[in-house]
């Protein structure tokens, strides 16, 4: 169990020392900020609705069937 807990504690201090070269850099000087997300988020929105529609139409008809 102490060879573990060495291993543990070796493993979590080197964790901790490579984690610093990994800070994200600063945006440079004159770029936008924000992001606009419309193209992708109403895409994938569209998609699920149609998803959506089918299973409900597919339910609705395997219910009919099974009456």
């Amino acid at each position: 169990m102490k060879y573990f807990n060495k291993i543990a504690a070796f493993t979590l201090v080197i964790l901790l020392c490579v984690s610093t070269y990994a800070l994200a850099q600063p945006t440079p000087p004159g770029s936008p900020a924000d992001v606009p997300i419309d193209g992708g988020l109403s895409l994938l929105a569209a998609a699920g609705a149609a998803l959506g529609a089918k299973k409900a139409w597919n339910a609705r008809k395997a219910a009919k069937k099974a009456e």
